[in-house]
């Protein structure tokens, strides 16, 4: 056998391996017991913004809130963003709400059964319409995450930058050809993404034990924690934010943020934004009709800090409780309203304010 013919048999016998390695050791999952593209959908969603463990209390929360793509469609906005509350990225969250609107208004409640016309969908790129296609319809198109990247780079030993517009093409050709194999491309997809997550791992791979040990180029040759290779992540940036916490008998004065920044459209408290951290109420740039507030207030406790890291930025967070008297809680901005605590509590908010008004009200 000449290497080309070797190297085809490996390819040839990769699906079926991980086929065979899924069947043992497949995590049990409720988004695996289903071929409804709704459910799909929304567990590839989720799962793009958190590891599965954590997940899937979102996708059960979900399911239960919205049994349908109809449900979700009807949802009211403020009520989804607060069962997203935690995952980050919200838009992701506003884009669930419009897809659904759209299958539900436009589709007659259908998904889209095609690779080529799920990627028409707003919020559906080339990853999840592979997901959706494969699992739900059987169509034979290879799903390429993170995992897969992995376990294709350590086991072809390929060595190209996976942020890459070439590399990127180089595991899609790759991908597209080993599903070709597959017994049944749902199931294989599956495997690919499962072998990934627990046995081909970023830090500690289990070689030892691992079905692919003699075809691996990285075992092999013991690049297993070079591979694949990834460029440096942009550096974290750095954000402080102070916030004026204006309470007056155990309501909270709290705003909907509606610039195209981090946290749209969930609720927090007044905002002064500054570009190193503050050590008192006195040193932040407060505009003129607020100090009046302040100066009419009174500091409630020490400030109370907390951080919160997101994908590309850290906020640091210092919270002042400050006490209103009747006469000035009138005179916010237009936009605060006044909610007690309970109705806080409910709306959609970045995780690092419900953590402090559990801490500060609870």
């Amino acid at each position: 056998m000449n290497w080309q013919s070797d190297l085809n048999a490996i390819k040839s016998a990769f699906p079926v391996t991980l086929e065979r390695w899924y069947e043992h050791h497949k995590r049990d999952l409720p988004w695996r017991h289903t071929r409804d593209p709704y459910r799909i959908w929304l567990s590839e969603i989720i799962l793009q913004q958190t590891r599965v463990a954590q997940g899937k209390p979102y996708y059960e929360r979900f399911i239960e809130a919205y049994p349908t793509v109809a449900d979700m469609a009807r949802a009211d906005e403020r009520e989804l963003l607060r069962l997203w509350q935690g995952l980050g990225y919200y838009s992701r969250a506003r884009n669930l709400h419009q897809t659904a609107r759209y299958v539900t208004d436009h589709l007659a409640e259908k998904f889209p059964d095609s690779f080529r016309d799920l990627l028409k969908m707003k919020g559906i790129g080339e990853y999840t319409a592979a997901a959706i296609a494969s699992f739900a319809f059987g169509e034979r198109v290879p799903v390429v995450d993170g995992n897969v990247y992995r376990v294709l780079a350590r086991v072809y030993g390929i060595e190209e930058d996976i942020t890459t517009t070439k590399a990127k093409k180089t595991f899609a050709a790759l991908a597209g050809e080993l599903i070709q194999s597959a017994d049944d491309p749902a199931t294989y997809n599956q495997a690919i993404m499962e072998f990934g997550a627990i046995q081909c791992t970023p830090l500690s791979p289990d070689c030892l034990l691992c079905p692919l040990q003699q075809q691996c180029v990285a075992y092999q040759t013991g690049r297993q924690h070079r591979l694949p290779v990834k460029a440096k992540k942009a550096p974290v940036r750095n954000r402080y934010f102070n916030y004026l916490v204006f309470q007056s008998k155990e309501r909270v004065a709290m705003h909907e943020r509606t610039a195209r920044d981090i946290w749209q459209n969930l609720h927090e408290f007044y905002l002064l934004e500054t570009d190193e951290p503050k050590g008192q109420l006195r040193d932040l740039p407060i505009p003129e009709p607020i100090s009046e507030l302040v100066e009419s207030g009174t500091l409630m406790a020490l400030p109370t800090e907390s951080m919160q890291l997101l994908s590309h930025q850290r906020i640091h967070a210092t919270f002042y409780i400050i006490d209103l008297p009747d006469d000035l809680t009138g005179r916010l901005p237009a936009d605060f309203q006044w909610y007690s605590v309970l109705q806080a509590g409910r709306l959609p908010k970045p995780v690092l304010i419900t953590n402090y008004l559990e801490k500060a009200f609870g």
